[in-house]
């Protein structure tokens, strides 16, 4: 708890004031950080927490979690209804697990744990960029076109370059070198939400009286109902602690920034996904300690 309070924060801070002093600051990192910052973060963290097949659970939490919470979203008649828009039901599925999610698991939980955080933030992301746009632009499923975003995403370009050092010599050696450039990547990708928060935060969008409930709806799935099912999941499906803390803290994180840019991509719903970001990534900083220390309480199991 000490890590998370002591670097985190103090990481979305920093941004936050930057931001609002330079509202074009982030746009301006994040092109890079996502094109080589993530792959070589990913990388890292990677060759340092291990690739064993036993990661692949993880993986198949975050596919199981992601689909089943889009299912309730676009199925269930009541929530599509409270939440209506393409991007706040991307945004209410989809988490922050690069950006926050996985310092939070270096912050609170042990090394055992990290390889699954990450196998979860590598799905998700795919799960992301592949199902994402076209939930936002309301187009129907396209298998060649999920695969060819899949194909581009800087999430499988990291985990394509780890697995190639994972099988090469020099593969523990290299995850010891990148270990702590990882770790300055991660908090500057920490800044870099900061600084969007910031910059939202000077731009004062109002937000409409209509769009009140589908915000707020969009808020509760992604930060409590989202945990929830993972925990039910992990109940039905018995996971070792380690991967158990794992998936649900991952699932608990706030908004994808993704989930943004893909809106701000296809010029529908930017700022009510704005809106959901900011949100959640500030009440994510009191919601995540809380679903740790409930993790905590919880039987194994």
């Amino acid at each position: 708890m000490l890590r998370f309070v002591s670097e985190l924060i103090p990481s979305l801070l920093v941004g936050l004031l930057l931001g609002l002093r330079f509202p074009q600051l982030p746009s301006r990192l994040a092109a890079p950080l996502v094109n080589w910052g993530v792959p070589l973060t990913l990388v890292g963290l990677l060759l340092r927490s291990g690739m064993g097949r036993e990661l692949l659970v993880s993986g198949a939490m975050a596919a199981l979690v992601n689909g089943a919470g889009l299912l309730l979203l676009l199925g269930w008649a009541p929530l599509r209804r409270s939440i209506p828009h393409g991007g706040l039901q991307l945004g209410a599925v989809v988490g922050n697990t690069g950006y926050f999610g996985i310092p939070v698991a270096v912050a609170l939980l042990p090394p055992a744990s990290l390889g699954h955080s990450i196998s979860y933030d590598l799905v998700g992301t795919l799960f992301t960029w592949s199902v994402g746009p076209l939930l936002v632009q309301g187009l129907a499923f396209d298998a060649r076109r999920a695969l060819a975003v899949l194909w581009g995403s800087p999430a499988f370009k990291g985990l394509a370059i780890a697995l190639l050092l994972h099988l090469s010599p020099w593969g523990a050696e290299l995850g010891r070198l990148l270990w702590w450039p990882s770790q300055l990547l991660l908090l500057l990708a920490l800044s870099v939400v900061g600084m969007r928060l910031g910059a939202s935060l000077r731009q004062g969008v109002p937000l409409a009286p209509g769009e009140v409930w589908p915000l707020g709806s969009a808020l509760a799935f992604k930060l409590l109902a989202m945990p929830l099912l993972m925990v039910a999941l992990t109940r039905l499906i018995p996971l070792p602690l380690a991967v158990r803390d794992a998936v649900v803290l991952q699932a608990a994180a706030p908004t994808a920034v993704s989930a943004l840019l893909l809106a701000e991509a296809a010029g529908r719903d930017a700022e009510r996904t704005a809106h959901l970001v900011l949100a959640t990534t500030l009440l994510a900083l009191l919601t995540v300690p809380l679903w740790w220390r409930l993790l905590a309480l919880l039987p194994a199991g």
